[in-house]
């Protein structure tokens, strides 16, 4: 098990940045993989951008080149740079990893960070 515990969310102008913090419960050297996830009023949840254990990084096209996503072992903890925000960047952003076993993936959330972006 792994409880994931997000900060950083808040209300910004667009044009604006914040940094998202994912802090895990214990060691993240060993997840197969880390990101975020977000999800709008009325939408799906969509992946917004993910590291594996590797250090391969992919992202959504619609923040590649404005959201960096980070991951310091020795803190536990994932990061997201978000900068030149827009207001279609508003959601509610959930930190996640992913756990395989064999053949089996296990998949763990944390509550969300609520990003509200003004125009």
């Amino acid at each position: 098990q792994v409880q994931l515990v997000e900060s950083g969310g808040g209300l910004v102008q667009a044009g604006g940045s914040l940094r998202l913090s994912c802090a895990a419960s214990r060691s993240i050297s060993g997840l197969n993989a880390m990101g975020w996830y977000r999800q709008a009023p009325g939408k799906q949840r969509e992946l917004v951008a993910a590291i594996t254990s590797g250090g391969s990084i992919n992202y959504a096209d619609s923040v590649e080149g404005r959201f960096t996503i980070s991951r310091d072992n020795a803190k536990n903890t994932v990061y997201l740079q978000m900068n030149s925000l827009k207001p279609e960047d508003t959601a509610v952003y959930y930190c996640y990893c992913r756990e395989s076993y064999s053949t089996e993936n296990f998949f763990y959330w944390g509550q969300g960070t609520q990003v509200t972006v003004s125009s």
